[in-house]
């Protein structure tokens, strides 16, 4: 197999291959490390322009420094084909990296030099375990001063030991790396560190298994990520377990229910470097995507007719959180997005359910959806995608999704780690005791606290904007999903305090935000367009307050005994997206257009809205 300066992919047969996941939690540098990987293996020209080189592709993903979606990539190095799989490292996206284990014959743990092993490393790890996947780990950030390397391998080894490696996997090796500098070496002291990551690359080869597969037998492919191209559909990403498969040949697919359909492959797609290429023919262990099956779906496999022997179905992590996403019904409608009708919101949204195994619509009514997802984080990049490509909707207040087993109505709960000042942890352990959490663990380093609790995922929601107002920025928090238990009666997941809401429509004055500064925080500037209803700043009391931010001062031929004096006004708040979904109460919603993000009361008319809250 080659590749030339023509981008030219010519078949995989005669080279030795090589199929790897690098799994990490957040931000500990697996994307970094991919992009010098692509780097040392000589992918690019010497004159090529590599500065602005990443496997984050996505707008949000390099504006957030986060993987939304798992990419796929190979390289060729020493007569090996290494395909290379980036995995998330946020707990929402956690069923991708489970999925991807299918995929792989051994992982690369990224773990940073400083933090250890985090809530996300106990997940990914866990998964690659159970999936026999034989693992490297990559000690990165060697560079940072607070590193502590040979107590974060001590920490790591514990971590195995707990997870129930077995002998093989426990004897792992270790490579110490700056994927920021583009160094590494396999001792932790950092004056051996050199450019680039041969070590690493020969260990792959020396380490990870060859992937097991006949190209004799008959054809088993199994789709475990989904693309979505307008031109060609559904793509299903996966590995070919054994056979081989061709452009324009017929095939079968085993379908999730059992039943099976025939259709011809339109295309295949091959990765290296930074590209998809298209090939005309693929075989056992190779990594590819595949077109022409315009539903194909994740589990699935893909036969000869005639040969049909499907694999075990994977498994699709199931949501837990959801939300309604409806039209805009505010005064503003239609003001400043391009797609505002339920006929566009509810295209918009199937064409994500075709490319996300883990999200669920159902429609609630003509103009409304139940969407449900992994958690915040999953819905709300959704929600963020759709502003930007001009969409206007409202969203609820987002909801743990409770199921029933055997007659006992059961809620998801979480594993959260929190890393905190130590005059930060007093006020955390009251406001996540009144949540319902319960402490596991509380371990102290260097001024910081580490505290380890289960809670239930509806003791998260409304939790981030107390916990940095309480630890003034400077806390760490991470979470993954544990378990489903019994529901626990607790009234949790509501704001204290009320809010500011205006009675009239009109553009904001400084004149009337002057005066209710004293009444609480607020979300708006002046000269800001604001309608009845709509919420324009924080109470400083529990019960919300009807205010006037329209009014101007009356302007009278009267001279003031002293002069007056220009309105200095706090700075208001600032409004994210994150920020807005975590702050409201049930009755209340989020408005998204492309311009703005405002918080409203459901009911907007102030008369009608307290004779409700009465009835209440």
């Amino acid at each position: 197999m080659c590749y030339n300066e023509q981008d030219v992919y010519i078949g995989s047969e005669f080279m030795k291959k090589r199929n790897v996941a690098i799994i990490a939690h957040v931000d500990h540098g697996k994307t970094t490390l991919v992009d010098e990987i692509l780097k040392t293996s000589g992918m690019f020209r010497e004159n090529e322009d590599t500065s602005n080189v990443t496997m984050d592709s996505n707008a949000l993903e390099k504006e957030r420094g986060i993987t939304i979606l798992a990419k796929t990539t190979a390289i060729n190095y020493k007569d090996y084909r290494i395909n290379i799989l980036d995995t998330p490292g946020h707990a929402d996206f956690g069923g991708e990296v489970e999925r991807i284990m299918n995929m792989v014959d051994g992982v690369l743990l990224v773990v940073d030099a400083y933090e250890g092993p985090m809530p996300q490393t106990r997940f990914v790890l866990k998964k690659a375990l159970e999936a026999k996947a034989k693992p490297i780990v990559v000690i990165n950030k060697v560079d940072k001063p607070s590193a502590r390397c040979s107590k974060v391998v001590d920490e790591v080894l514990d971590l195995f030991i707990e997870l129930g490696a077995d002998d093989d996997q426990l004897d792992f090796k270790v490579v110490y790396a700056s994927a920021l500098n583009g160094t590494s070496s396999l001792n932790e002291d950092i004056t051996t560190q050199t450019p680039g990551f041969h070590e690493l690359l020969d260990l792959i080869i020396e380490e990870i298994p060859a992937p097991q597969g006949d190209p004799d037998k008959p054809l088993q492919f199994q789709p475990a990520l989904l693309d979505y191209n307008e031109f060609v559909g559904r793509i299903g990403i996966g590995r070919i377990h054994n056979g081989k498969l061709k452009v324009g040949q017929m095939v079968n697919c085993c379908r999730l229910d059992g039943t099976t359909k025939t259709f011809r492959v339109q295309k295949l797609f091959g990765f290296l470097g930074m590209k998809r290429l298209e090939i005309e023919e693929a075989e056992a262990g190779d990594i590819i995507a595949i077109s022409g099956l315009s539903d194909i779906s994740v589990g699935e496999t893909i036969c000869n007719q005639g040969e049909v022997y499907p694999l075990p179905l994977l498994r699709i992590d199931e949501p837990t959180l959801q939300m309604t996403f409806g039209t805009n019904t505010s005064p503003f409608v239609g003001k400043e997005g391009k797609f505002l009708t339920a006929r566009q919101i509810e295209d918009r949204l199937n064409r994500e359910l075709q490319r996300d195994v883990s999200l669920r619509v159902e429609p609630s009514d003509g103009e409304s959806w139940l969407v449900s997802g992994r958690g915040e984080l999953h819905l709300s990049i959704l929600i963020e995608n759709m502003r930007r490509e001009g969409y206007e909707l409202q969203v609820s207040k987002p909801e743990v999704i409770l199921k029933e087993e055997d007659g006992i109505k059961m809620e998801p709960y979480e594993d959260l780690q929190i890393e905190v000042p130590e005059d930060c942890v007093g006020s955390i352990i009251e406001q996540l005791g009144s949540r319902g959490a319960i402490m596991d663990n509380m371990t102290n380093f260097e001024n910081q606290v580490r505290l380890n609790y289960v809670i239930p995922s509806r003791g998260l929601i409304g939790f981030m904007t107390d916990f940095m107002t309480l630890t003034k920025g400077y806390g760490i928090i991470n979470h993954t999903f544990k378990e489903y238990r019994p529901y626990q009666a607790l009234q949790i997941g509501e704001r204290k305090l009320g809010v500011l809401v205006s009675t009239e429509t009109g553009k904001s004055s400084a004149y009337a935000l002057g005066q209710l500064e004293d009444r609480g925080i607020m979300f708006i500037e002046p000269a800001v367009d604001v309608y009845e209803g709509m919420i324009v700043g924080e109470c400083n009391r529990e019960n919300d307050l009807a205010v006037n931010v329209v009014k101007g001062k009356q302007l009278t031929n009267m001279r003031a005994a002293s002069a007056d004096k220009t309105v200095v006004l706090k700075r208001p708040r600032p409004i994210t997206l994150e920020y807005a979904l975590d702050y409201i109460n049930s009755d209340e919603l989020v408005e998204i257009t492309p311009s703005n993000i405002r918080l409203r009361k459901k009911i907007l008319d102030t008369e009608q809205r307290k004779k409700f809250d009465a009835k209440k």
